[in-house]
């Protein structure tokens, strides 16, 4: 998540286009997302703690280099490797998981996934990191983090080899999960609820500095008003799965993220009534409180939602959560790794910086009908 607020300068020192710009924003979460379907399968061959701590291991080279790039195809190679980081989440979901049991796996998941509030805390630390030594410095500090945090996880965590599938369990047979109709279906929930978080985590600094002509500092406080419930309020999503069931959950949170977008999307717009007295001037937009509101909004209904489809996975395939977690986990990445693309590319053709918004709009509208469409009545908890 660096590159939402490393990004900019760079953009300027390179003169990037607001396409380019969201293919540099998205290109860590590409690799991020191919790698969690392996991560996953090693997760539960090899034990969550040896995978974790290798994975943390082999993206601090890359981190570090990024401070030392000068040309726009060296920061997309590193961004590759940088974005390994973001296969995390399908080893740490089922490590987590298995030590607890089935009625409160939904809560220990959502605890573990808080951790996207580190997000957040990119939009606090890095903008003062950046105003205080250059943004070269960034990178530098993020690998030294990382290192610590990796040797730390080492010494402090466990592993029990009970919780590792058969070694004579091959790799194609953990994927005959594919074949069950419900991991497609988890698939399309989580683009929307993970991969609509990391897309506007990555593209809502800029958005207010272009929108509201906010300075980088302020741009990114703001923005973490959408990322910081976004992570840390995923605990609280897993405890509500619990108690009141994944589907229910997430098709409130659909019909929430329905509602904002659509409020969002509204583009600034002036108009010319006419009327018996003469021309009635309008201007209609949200002002930038009003804005960050409704961001806070969807982020916590984001963070709701991203607990409650992985309380489908712990409760469908209990037996199989790496795979299964690395899938899904790959379906929301790639999601998050398309829409920052696909919003510098609407803003470069539009013009309108809303179509973000109202590309989100169109794709929650989807979701909700497939969700309708795909549970009968009597299985709604």
């Amino acid at each position: 998540m660096m590159f939402a607020v490393l990004g900019i300068p760079i953009k300027k020192m390179l003169g990037l286009n607001e396409t380019e710009f969201g293919l540099l924003a998205a290109m860590p979460v590409l690799s991020g997302s191919l790698v969690r379907v392996p991560l996953g399968i090693w997760c539960d061959k090899y034990g969550g703690r040896i995978v974790f701590f290798l994975l943390m291991l082999a993206t601090v080279p890359a981190i570090l280099l990024i401070g030392h790039a000068t040309e726009y195809w060296q920061f997309l190679v590193l961004g590759l490797f940088v974005g390994l980081a973001g296969g995390s989440f399908s080893v740490g979901t089922p490590y987590v998981a298995r030590w607890f049991a089935k009625e409160r796996r939904g809560l220990a998941m959502g605890i573990f996934g808080a951790g996207n509030s580190g997000s957040a805390l990119t939009k606090f630390v890095a903008p003062a990191i950046i105003a205080a030594w250059g943004w070269q410095s960034l990178p530098t500090v993020y690998a030294i983090a990382m290192l610590v945090t990796a040797i730390l996880f080492w010494l402090f965590s466990a592993s029990d080899p009970s919780h590792k599938t058969s070694s004579a369990v091959s790799f194609g047979e953990q994927l005959k999960v594919l074949k069950d109709r419900r991991v497609w279906r988890y698939c399309q929930y989580y683009s929307v609820v993970f991969g609509g978080y990391v897309g506007l985590a990555l593209w809502m600094t800029k958005y207010y500095v272009g929108e509201y002509g906010f300075d980088l500092g302020l741009a990114a406080l703001l923005a973490a008003c959408f990322s910081l419930p976004g992570g840390v309020l995923r605990a609280v999503g897993g405890w509500i799965s619990d108690r009141h069931g994944a589907y229910k959950v997430t098709w409130w949170v659909m019909w929430v993220c329905w509602v904002c977008f659509f409020l969002l999307s509204y583009p600034q717009t002036a108009m010319i009534i006419q009327t018996t007295k003469g021309p009635l001037h309008l201007d209609l937009a949200l002002s930038p409180w009003v804005f960050t509101g409704l961001l806070f909004i969807v982020g916590t209904a984001m963070a709701v939602g991203k607990a409650s489809v992985f309380k489908f996975i712990a409760d469908d395939f209990s037996d199989n959560i790496g795979a299964v977690s690395g899938v899904v986990g790959l379906a929301g990445g790639l999601g998050g790794f398309v829409l920052p693309i696909m919003f510098g590319a609407l803003l470069d053709l539009t013009g309108i910086r809303s179509s973000a918004f109202m590309l989100l709009y169109g794709t929650v509208c989807v979701s909700l009908v497939w969700m309708h469409f795909s549970f009968r009545p009597q299985s709604i908890k």
